[in-house]
């Protein structure tokens, strides 16, 4: 048996010296309904819940259908272990660094909220009277987990992983947990700009593309992309699968950011079908003008691009206004796609150009188009008047730009000196299925 490194002991000691520190915390008992909570609310809450964690496992059919069939199952587990890891992180800290009381509007306290320590018996969130704190706490968790998950299109096909496992947990800590709190707190500075976030342009699609522009530069360029050769698509039908669980899953995630079963979630998820169907149909049609076939992964990554943009102003912006966000978004991130191609950069699966650039999109088009008329509790666009509100979301996305970019940066880097980031050469070449899981897609079982 090969002698085992600290290297390679050290995850499983830390969750071992979490679960041995899980034996020690006092037990709480249950919320007390007494009747304040809202049971339609949590109902549709849980559902929304499970709608969100679906996404993770269509994230990864997604991607896995789009890299070399010797990459695939290595980039599909990348985003479900996001799962695994962000579950516990959560519980014992993350929940606190996002929702904790806040440090001078830029972190929570994990303290108060230790291993979910004062949440099931907790009052509930402040925005979300009707439910218990701990279904608030689990809806906001199936966003932690998919936004790491978003990370690994932009470096798969080259990067360790174990490496990718330490970069989800720096991640969370110290790239989502911040601007989580920046944005969906109270007292979060961002939030406190007057800065609209419905659902998670700036916290997860902005915070994941930037992050992912980072670990391609860092990572560099794959053989494959170097040498020009074409790595032609796994499996078309795993993508269509995935969008279609991303696209069912994100009524969830959208609708559920109202955080309640009202006609403000109605709206959010008619928004949110609309813009995905624009923006499908118009990835396709453009590439058809540009001498191009209309293809199925045309439609899925517009549709894709089209849920990116419309998060952010899902809650804000009336039903016809989300067509055009859906349009401009995939004509902006099909540009930004095949500009990319004419450059060195390999961003595998164009998580930058879709999720990043989306996501910025998102944010801009909830400036111009928000209207009071649907949520009183938001703001009037550029489009109604209010050249200071696009002034706030604008200034923000700057900001969320710049500091998801320049850490995810830094935790690349930093990952790079405690443990090789990238897989060998020879590695690389006969893929990461077999070089760091030894399993193989399509593997034919021998028989007895």
């Amino acid at each position: 048996m090969q002698k085992l490194t600290f290297k390679q002991l050290a995850p499983f000691l830390v969750l071992v010296a979490v679960a041995i520190a899980a034996i020690f915390i006092p037990s709480f008992p249950a919320f007390d309904d007494g009747g304040k909570y809202s049971t339609a609310d949590i109902a549709w809450m849980i559902v929304a819940t499970a709608l969100v964690f679906l996404m993770t496992p269509g994230l990864a059919f997604f991607y896995g259908g789009m890299v070399h069939r010797k990459n695939v199952i290595s980039t599909m587990i990348k985003s479900v272990v996001a799962a695994g890891v962000v579950s516990i992180i959560w519980v014992v800290i993350g929940y606190g660094l996002c929702f904790g009381p806040s440090i001078g509007g830029f972190v929570g306290d994990p303290t108060p909220h230790l291993f979910f320590k004062n949440v099931a018996s907790g009052a509930p969130w402040s925005l979300a009277p009707t439910i218990p704190l701990t279904l608030f706490a689990l809806f906001q968790l199936m966003f932690a987990i998919i936004t790491p998950g978003l990370v690994v299109g932009a470096v798969a096909e080259r990067i360790r992983f174990t490496a990718y496992i330490l970069f989800i947990a720096l991640f969370s800590l110290l790239v989502y947990a911040p601007i989580a709190h920046w944005t969906w707190h109270p007292d979060g500075f961002l939030f406190k700009m007057g800065v609209l976030d419905f659902a998670g342009g700036t916290v997860v699609h902005i915070s994941a593309g930037c992050a992912a522009l980072a670990g391609a530069l860092v990572l560099k360029r794959r053989q494959s992309h170097m040498s020009h050769i074409e790595v032609p698509p796994a499996n078309i039908p795993y993508v269509l699968i995935g969008t279609g669980l991303l696209w069912f899953g994100w009524f969830g995630f959208n609708a559920g950011s109202a955080v309640g079963a009202s006609s403000l979630a109605v709206s959010a998820f008619a928004t949110t079908n609309t813009a995905a169907a624009a923006a499908g149909l118009s990835w396709m049609f453009f590439d058809v003008l540009r001498g191009k076939k209309p293809s199925v992964l045309g439609f899925c990554i517009g549709a894709v691009v089209g849920l990116v943009a419309i998060t952010p102003a899902a809650g804000f912006v009336a039903i016809p206004q989300s067509i055009f966000i859906g349009v401009v978004a995939a004509i902006i991130s099909n540009l930004i796609s095949y500009w990319k191609t004419k450059t060195s950069l390999d961003d595998t699966l164009d998580v930058f150009p879709c999720h990043g650039v989306g996501g910025m999109v998102g944010m801009l088009m909830t400036g111009i188009f928000a209207t009071k008329t649907v949520n009183a509790a938001g703001a009037d666009g550029l489009l109604y008047g209010n050249a200071s509100f696009f002034l706030t979301q604008l200034k923000a996305m700057l900001i969320v730009v710049t500091y998801s970019f320049v850490v995810s940066f830094a935790i690349f880097k930093f990952i790079n000196f405690v443990l090789p980031l990238r897989v060998s050469s020879e590695e690389e070449e006969i893929g990461l299925d077999a070089s760091q899981h030894d399993e193989k897609y399509g593997r034919t079982p021998q028989i007895a």
